[in-house]
């Protein structure tokens, strides 16, 4: 539970810390937007090394089912996009195979 928590607040600093430098390179909005968007990234940082695991590649790859599930939340909830039906199986695709990552018997 406390890994799925970590990869869930790691993702939403990501995507926060990512979405402010779109603000500011795609939008143009100020370049102060890049303050809290790196504040964010050092945060994602911070939480996924808090992760236990082994072997930071493993991490890092489970992590990426995560976020593309995340990534697809952000596009409805903020964006006001509704995915599709294919980025919906695409995400369950990712999320299983991360799921198979962390779950493995090792």
């Amino acid at each position: 539970m406390r890994t799925l928590a970590l990869y869930a607040g790691a993702a939403a600093a990501e995507i926060v810390g990512c979405y402010a430098f779109w603000m500011w390179m795609r939008l143009d909005r100020s370049a102060l937007w890049l303050v809290p968007g790196m504040a964010s990234l050092a945060l994602f940082a911070l939480l996924l090394s808090l992760v236990d695991a082994p072997a930071a590649g493993r991490l890092f790859a489970a992590y990426g089912g995560v976020y593309i599930a995340a990534s697809l939340a952000w596009l409805r909830l903020v964006e006001g996009f509704a995915p599709d039906r294919w980025d919906l199986v695409g995400a369950a695709v990712c999320l299983a195979g991360a799921a198979i990552i962390i779950a493995a018997p090792r």
